[in-house]
């Protein structure tokens, strides 16, 4: 019989060591979080509970990568 995960995607928290982040993904076993400061990073479920909370904060917008300008070849006169 399945259990419920401990985080549900999207879920705000806090961990001891890198700060806050967003849940991506939550099994039994492992758990998938995007945080703010240090990027994606997968943890064992039972190992990293301890060091996690749950935060009231709202998600973070998504910053969005600036798209380059396309160079403009300079016309020779």
């Amino acid at each position: 019989m399945a259990s419920k995960p401990a985080f549900a995607p999207g879920a705000q928290i806090e961990h001891s060591k890198y700060g806050l982040g967003s849940v991506i993904s939550c099994t039994e076993e492992h758990i998938v979080i995007k945080f703010d400061d240090h990027g994606e990073k997968k943890f064992v479920l039972a190992i990293a509970l301890s060091a996690l909370k749950k935060s009231d904060r709202q998600p973070p917008v998504e910053k969005r990568r600036a798209a380059r300008k396309k160079a403009v070849p300079v016309s020779a006169h």
